[in-house]
């Protein structure tokens, strides 16, 4: 497999998953939340990443979760599962039950929390490849793994028989653009954080845009790619401007990305935000306040339902 051996492209929302207030997962949320970004733009849904709270999740809601994706999708673009674990016999296991229920790809972290070298991690991928039955995107988000996929394991990861994209969500443009320099001959390159470098990323080539403000930005944030692609650059850049805004005002000051976006979700009355599942906790008093505060200044649109 290669970057030719799919098409995927564009902007590809990583989508949270809903809980109700007894933390069970919010199914019918879930569903018409990648029903509406499939609305408003998107190309394609990962799940169980980051946004999607992985780490809350046992390995048999991951799949549950691919599965309801590939019902709701009906086709309209690939669905990717987050396969995060720190040992390879997980990860393959979580990519044998992705292809169970039909799910496109996977994403597969480096190693995290444990300490590894760049040849460590390199084994790591290898040794999941090796066992794979699904084509692979690498997703590097040093920021929360520990472990980083510089532009030189980048390089060499590329050349396993399974591996197809990486997902670049180091937020380091330069690191961005030496990864995307390096291995965009042979796989595809996705920008994670595009609320910050999306319109760059797409004009220096990115195949697509992975990220999280679809969820509470849409059909913006998914704009940036659409905009960019059709030369419509005044727009892009204004989208891009907003988007900067938009991250400032949910990672600053106390505040973190996942509970921000679920918080703001909920009040503009969209589907798919719900509760956190511990560790996380719901936002609540000053914080709460502020946040919506802010984001009224942004004029995010709310619900038709709302």
């Amino acid at each position: 497999m290669n970057r030719d051996s799919i098409n995927w492209a564009g902007p590809m929302p990583a989508v949270t998953t809903s809980f109700k207030a007894d933390l069970s997962i919010d199914e019918a949320g879930f569903i018409a939340n990648i029903e509406r970004l499939y609305d408003a733009g998107a190309t394609g849904m990962v799940v169980a990443g980051c946004t999607g709270e992985f780490w809350a999740l046992s390995f048999e809601e991951r799949a549950h979760l691919a599965k309801l994706a590939v019902a709701a999708s009906a086709g309209r673009g690939p669905v990717i599962l987050g396969t995060g674990a720190v040992r390879e016999d997980e990860v393959i296991d979580q990519i044998h039950a992705a292809k169970a229920v039909g799910a496109d790809g996977v994403l597969v972290l480096p190693p995290y929390f444990a300490m590894v070298t760049d040849d460590e991690i390199v084994a790591h991928f290898a040794a999941v490849d090796a066992q794979s039955v699904l084509p692979i995107v690498l997703y590097n988000i040093p920021a929360c793994a520990v472990n980083a996929i510089t532009p030189e394991v980048a390089d060499r990861a590329a050349d396993l028989p399974n591996v197809v994209a990486i997902k670049e969500s180091s937020g380091d443009w330069n690191n961005f653009h030496a990864t995307l320099t390096r291995v965009r001959d042979r796989i595809r390159v996705f920008c994670g954080p595009s609320s910050v470098f999306g319109v760059p990323a797409t004009l220096a080539g990115a195949d697509g845009l992975i990220d999280c403000f679809p969820n509470v930005w849409a059909p913006g944030c998914l704009d940036l790619w659409h905009a960019t692609k059709a030369g419509r650059l005044d727009e892009a850049w204004a989208l891009q401007r907003h988007g900067e805004r938009m991250t400032d005002v949910f990672t600053s000051d106390g505040l973190t990305l996942y509970p921000a976006t679920k918080a703001v979700m909920n009040h503009i009355g969209v589907p798919g935000g719900g509760h956190m599942r511990p560790p996380y906790r719901d936002l609540s008093g000053a914080l709460l306040d502020r946040l919506i505060d802010d984001v009224t200044t942004l004029s995010l649109p709310r619900a038709k339902s709302a």
